[in-house]
């Protein structure tokens, strides 16, 4: 998971959802104010504070492509009291992230991405490969959604920052598959390092919370990674505890 012409910049004020307004502070630009399409629609409050560090992708073919801004908001640089911490915000990366995560799993297969089943649709679908019974080598099929985690708390991670209707319909949907013999994951993408823990956000969104209860229940795999960080790629790193109660 890689970005091409990234640029640092000092982030002003964010008038809705879909954009914000960056001081460029790095490259030729350096001084300009631009405008940048924010690669993440949740709300980000705790991170996109007047003042704080971001990185831009420059789109020089932004014009050809038909866009309209030449910059796209991807990271942001958390100031904590105890340091500095780089999260990655674009809401798109952990979809590919876990994709290249899985595609490197000696024990997966045939992986495919944003697969139908039903009504539904996930963000993975792939063969496992596994024993049976008498010790032979069987395939089973496997679901998988992949949710982006920005939100931290003194190192403990958390989904949601906001109330998720569509998180709790997915999170239902695998339990169907799951009922219906399929093996089914969920796979939280901590877009950053040095997270002790995951939970679900149940003071935000209750209701999340208690689906992903009934999910565990059911059988669904309940996975949390964090990730490396750098200003211009995320790589899925290493499993952090989940803890849901």
């Amino acid at each position: 998971m890689n970005y091409p012409n990234i640029v640092k910049g000092s982030f002003i004020n964010r008038p809705n959802r879909f954009i914000a307004y960056v001081q460029i502070l790095t490259g030729k630009a350096a001084g300009k104010t631009v405008v940048c399409h924010v690669k993440n629609t949740g709300r980000c409050k705790e991170l996109l504070l007047p003042g704080v560090t971001v990185l831009l992708q420059y789109h020089p073919e932004a014009s050809v492509l038909g866009r309209k801004t030449e910059y796209s908001l991807i990271g942001v640089y958390k100031e904590r009291e105890e340091d500095i911490l780089l999260i990655n915000m674009d809401s798109q990366a952990p979809n590919l992230a876990a994709y290249e995560w899985v595609l490197g799993s000696p024990a997966i297969r045939e992986v495919k991405r944003e697969v139908t089943y039903g009504q539904s649709r996930f963000d993975l679908a792939f063969q496992l490969i596994e024993k049976d019974g008498s010790g032979n080598m069987t395939d089973i099929p496997a679901f998988m959604e992949v949710k982006g985690v920005t939100l931290e708390e003194h190192n403990h991670a958390l989904f949601p920052d906001a109330p998720t209707i569509r998180g709790v319909k997915h999170i239902e949907e695998l339990i169907h598959a799951k009922k219906d013999g399929y093996e089914a994951y969920l796979l939280f993408v901590i877009q950053m390092k040095g997270m002790t823990r995951f939970s679900p956000n149940g003071k935000t969104h209750p209701e999340f919370k208690e689906a992903l209860k009934k999910a565990s229940s059911a059988g669904v795999h309940i996975l949390a990674y964090d990730c490396q960080v750098t200003e211009n790629s995320m790589t899925v790193d290493q499993p952090v505890p989940v803890f849901i109660d």
